[in-house]
């Protein structure tokens, strides 16, 4: 299973979990490899390809820091190596997507996606790494492709960003209303308050999807691990390292079941008081886990 990562995804200055998480995780991989995953360098977008679905006038403001304001939208002072991250951290993204429809799973050490809009970033997200691999998957020839997003937070800026395509639809359960948006039938957001209800909610809204939609082609899962009760940004209390691993099994299982490709990104998840970035690791290990033994299961 590939699994794109460069360290030009930690290459801004600015030091945040989401700029920085990737090599924690990379570097846990070497040192404890998880058997069938292979770390693999993806290649940059370029300017133009991001300006397939964001305003050409924001992505050049991110390029050259100009205006300011607009290039640290996201929550990050702007340097020099900010717009290389985000060239590698999302053509890993797309890289994910592509290997996916190809090989059946793919994934990238990927986070900082599904807040940024058309002409602006936000809630830690620079450029939408979520609608790019989707609408590169559809014109890589994919039919039809489901974004499950899982993190604590709303994918506000995925949604605005596919609602002129038909082809691409959301399931976002979410248990903070950060990035809130009004759902429809084709972008469905469901709010949990709950912990005990958790599972079951991510089952139901996977279950009214495979209802109301098409037959999808792709899964590209953005894994948060911010509904972790330990985690300060997002976190839900009752939500515990089990439940997040179940949770990861059961995603890969339900695309593994009906036959549709599965790609992932890692999403939210911060270190705090009550979270650690050893612990953060193992959360996020736990999603490549569960997608190499879909991939095993698979092959047998």
């Amino acid at each position: 299973m590939k699994l794109y990562y460069s360290p030009d995804y930690v290459g801004s200055s600015y030091s945040f979990d989401t700029t920085r998480k990737s090599q924690w995780i990379a570097d846990s991989l070497l040192r404890s490899p998880i058997a069938g995953v292979e770390l693999t360098r993806p290649r940059v977008l370029s300017v133009d390809q991001f300006a397939q679905v964001h305003d050409p006038a924001y992505v050049d403001a991110v390029v050259t820091g100009e205006p300011r304001q607009l290039a640290e939208g996201q929550g990050f002072d702007w340097d020099a190596g900010l717009f290389p991250m985000v060239q590698a951290s999302n053509g890993g993204a797309v890289e994910a997507a592509i290997a996916a429809l190809r090989e059946g799973v793919a994934g990238s050490l990927s986070s900082g996606l599904h807040h940024a809009r058309y002409g602006s970033g936000s809630g830690f997200c620079t450029f939408n790494g979520l609608a790019l691999a989707s609408k590169a998957a559809l014109a890589a020839g994919a039919g039809n492709v489901l974004i499950v997003d899982l993190d604590a937070h709303c994918g506000g800026g995925t949604a605005s960003l596919i609602a002129d395509e038909a082809r691409i639809w959301q399931v976002d359960v979410s248990v903070s209303m950060f990035d809130m948006y009004a759902g429809t039938d084709r972008a469905k957001l469901a709010e949990v308050t709950d912990a005990d209800r958790y599972l079951s909610e991510i089952g139901q809204a996977l279950s009214r999807i495979e209802r109301l939609g098409p037959r999808f082609d792709l899964v590209l899962y953005n894994a948060g691990m911010d509904p972790y009760e330990g985690c300060a940004v997002g976190g839900l209390d009752g939500i515990t390292a089990e439940i997040l691993a179940e949770r990861e099994r059961f995603v890969f299982e339900w695309c593994r079941t009906r036959g549709i490709a599965a790609a992932f990104v890692l999403a939210g998840g911060y270190i705090g008081e009550r979270l650690d970035a050893e612990t953060l690791v193992d959360l996020h290990r736990s999603t490549i886990a569960a997608a190499a033994e879909s991939v095993a299961r698979q092959s047998r």
